[in-house]
């Protein structure tokens, strides 16, 4: 980025961000970005600044704390002045930190107090005498706005202290996750109530932080009593304690029992810890009960215990120096797309894919996106040059959310699908019902190649050590013509391949030799019949295995069924046969019986029964789960997410990719995300894996 386009792009980030700074420190029911993203763009403002100092102003965002006041309410100057933190997301990062802070304490030892960085509003208040004064936001820093009408109503909140002192304390205000659900489900009532008289709706809460911020400013104080608000304490300013025989404490763990001991709620969640590698464990145990939890965290705080170490730190322009926000991996980031190219899917599909400016999004680097088909890259008008949001879809694969058009360059031009497949040039096709468009050629080579990517998959066949390079490089080498070639290649064939030494070869021949004994719903996901999932894939295994005149339990040991035996049965169904088993609709049935009827298929299943792929017997399910839906997300610590699909299968449940109302049960690791959200609104009971142990123990 040369000096024009770094002054263009920081004057458009300085301008916006003060515009989504002043709706996320008021409360905003719905933001136009998300604070992760906004986050994230102020991060980016900070770099360009670092590279082009030139251009900082004193307005900057990264120059200043919190927004200019609104003026809605009166404004009260601060009794000692208000800082914000700085953040790391990475253990490097905190590891830097740590390097630039002993600098100024050489050869001292630090310990650090680490509490949880609760995701609500700054608030201060000033008790005279142990008896509530005022409550201000933390507005500029220096100048905050009267909210003493509506914390007053906070329960938790001490109306006289128990030592008749005079300080000034700040904290969070915070609204419960149940609070906030409640809330939001009232404003639904209260919808459904308007519509009846046609007026305008009631925006819903976009999540617990805003919906606090919002109560707090109202001018009413009764709506803030109603919203079940909270807050935790910890940290002071002015003190003054004469008539007492209370002492300043100095460490932030004194000053939280002091607090604690005055009345004033403190969260129970914090350690004292004697270095940094202690701070990343708790930093980590934390990041995977944050689901549990009553209230949002998005992160953990580091502080410098010693009160006197701190001072000696000093502050940056906005910042104290001696305590850092640890922020976890944030689930929903800005980045900039810097190409759009098409890809072609196993079903000849055309795939918009956004290649991105690599950017952590869930505690991982993306570098791509998918935009999905024609419809929604023209519906999102997502440009090469746009700054986008995007997140991780289902918790893995990452989409573009939106468009901050306000940050779109001035001379970009809409995106142009294609009219045919990029590869091999074939004309685009779209059918009658579908949105996607699709290579118009079965012998395309993208889909051939697609097609041997999905036969070796985890979900399919989990051929070890076969990724979409090797598949790739044995095609270009023309050792494979379809999948069935895979289970004759040779130590020779595999030594022709780049990068392939010994080791690596007799791997790969041992995974493949493995991989010949396999499930017989494996093996038809695998085959990648066109909408045939995982489930349908089972539901049709399980038919098999049902209506055969000696099921896989009653044959002699080593013996299992073959492939012929199935494909006898396949071909013998009709649509409206297919159709009968449940879970198999009408096109599911429609492109079984097609597939199935089609002799170069049919020869595909000769050939890998002739190269020695045998069915396992499927294990007859244990009813435990009984027809429960479960549906799985995050990353889980014990079981892989196809591991413990088979489980709740084996033990006769289903296994849903989406949270709907019919759901029982979402099975939630770490860093859970849309899906834990959706499952909360509707009510679907949330279990870690130990919960879902526990059902299978029961």
């Amino acid at each position: 980025m040369d000096k024009r386009q770094a002054s263009e792009r920081i004057s458009k980030l300085k301008k916006w961000l003060k515009e989504w700074n002043q709706e996320y420190f008021a409360g905003s029911n719905n933001p136009a970005v998300s604070e992760e993203a906004r986050n994230n763009l102020k991060r980016e403002l900070e770099d360009l600044e670092k590279q082009f100092p030139e251009f900082i102003t004193p307005d900057s965002p990264t120059q200043r704390v919190g927004i200019p006041l609104s003026g809605k309410l009166p404004k009260l100057p601060h009794k000692s002045r208000k800082m914000s933190l700085g953040d790391v997301f990475t253990f490097i990062e905190l590891q830097e930190w740590e390097e630039r802070i002993l600098k100024f304490i050489p050869s001292e030892k630090v310990e650090y107090f680490c509490e949880l960085k609760i995701d609500g509003l700054n608030v201060a208040l000033w008790y005279e005498k142990g008896e509530f004064a005022k409550a201000l936001t933390r507005g500029d820093g220096v100048m905050g706005e009267d909210i003493t009408h509506t914390i007053r109503t906070i329960p938790s909140i001490p109306l006289r202290l128990n030592q008749a002192i005079s300080c000034e304390v700040s904290g969070e205000v915070f609204m419960p996750k149940s609070a906030f659900l409640k809330l939001n489900q009232n404003l639904k009532k209260q919808n459904e109530e308007l519509k009846s008289v046609e007026k305008k709706e009631i925006q819903l809460f976009a999540n617990p932080r805003n919906a606090a911020a919002g109560s707090v400013r109202q001018l009413n104080p009764e709506i803030a009593a109603s919203r079940e608000l909270a807050m935790f304490f910890y940290a002071m300013g002015e003190f003054r304690a004469e008539e007492t025989k209370i002492s300043q404490p100095k460490t932030q763990q004194e000053l939280l029992q002091l607090m604690s001991d005055l009345g004033l709620p403190v969260s129970t969640y914090h350690k004292l810890v004697t270095n940094l590698p202690e701070a990343e464990k708790l930093y980590k145990t934390w990041e995977k009960q944050r689901e549990e939890l009553p209230f949002d965290i998005d992160g953990v705080v580091v502080k410098v215990n010693d009160f006197s170490q701190q001072t000696r730190m000093g502050n940056t322009a906005k910042s104290p120096r001696g305590m850092i926000a640890y922020k976890f991996p944030a689930l929903q980031v800005s980045t900039v797309v810097e190409a759009i190219e098409i890809q072609v899917g196993r079903t000849g599909v055309l795939t918009p894919v956004a290649h991105l400016r690599p950017v952590a999004v869930a505690g991982s680097i993306v570098s791509r996106a998918t935009l999905h088909n024609a419809d929604e890259i023209a519906r999102k008008d997502v440009r090469v040059g746009d700054t986008v949001i995007i997140q991780k879809a289902g918790d893995i694969i990452p989409e573009v959310v939106s468009v901050i058009t306000e940050l779109r360059e001035k001379h970009s031009k809409k995106f142009q699908f294609p009219t045919h497949c990029p590869i091999c040039n074939s004309l685009a096709i779209k059918t009658e019902g579908e949105v996607a468009l699709r290579c118009g050629n079965p012998n395309c080579a993208a889909i051939h190649q697609e097609n041997f990517i999905h036969f070796v998959s985890k979900a399919a066949l989990d051929i070890d050590g076969l990724g979409e390079k090797v598949i790739e490089a044995l095609l270009e080498a023309n050792l494979v013509e379809d999948a069935a070639d895979i289970f004759t290649l040779t130590e020779g064939d595999l030594h022709q391949l780049p990068l392939f030494k010994e080791k690596r070869v007799v791997n790969l021949l041992e995974a493949i030799e493995k991989a010949k004994k396999v499930k017989l719903a494996r093996l038809i996901f695998g085959l990648g019949i066109r909408f045939v999932g995982e489930v349908s894939a089972g539901d049709i295994a399980k038919e098999f295995q049902a209506h055969q005149p000696s099921p896989f339990g009653l044959r002699p040991a080593g013996q299992h069924f073959t492939l012929s035996e199935f494909l006898e049965f396949a071909k013998a169904k009709t649509e409206a046969q297919w159709s009968e088993i449940e879970g198999i609709g009408e096109k599911v049935a429609e492109s079984l019986v097609e597939w199935f009827h089609s002799k170069a298929n049919q020869d595909l299943l000769k050939r890998l029964e002739n190269v020695g792929i045998q069915l396992l017997p499927e294990e007859v399910a244990v009813q435990k789960l009984g027809g429960k839906i479960f549906v799985v997300t995050g990353t889980l610590e014990k079981y892989s997410r196809q591991g413990i699909k088979d489980m709740i299968k084996k033990y006769g449940g289903k296994v849903a990719s989406t949270i709907s109302a019919n759901t029982d049960f979402l099975v939630a690791g770490e860093s859970a995300g849309s899906k834990l959200k959706k499952a909360e609104e509707l009510g679907v009971r949330v279990i870690s894996e130990g919960e879902f142990e526990k059902l299978l123990r029961e």
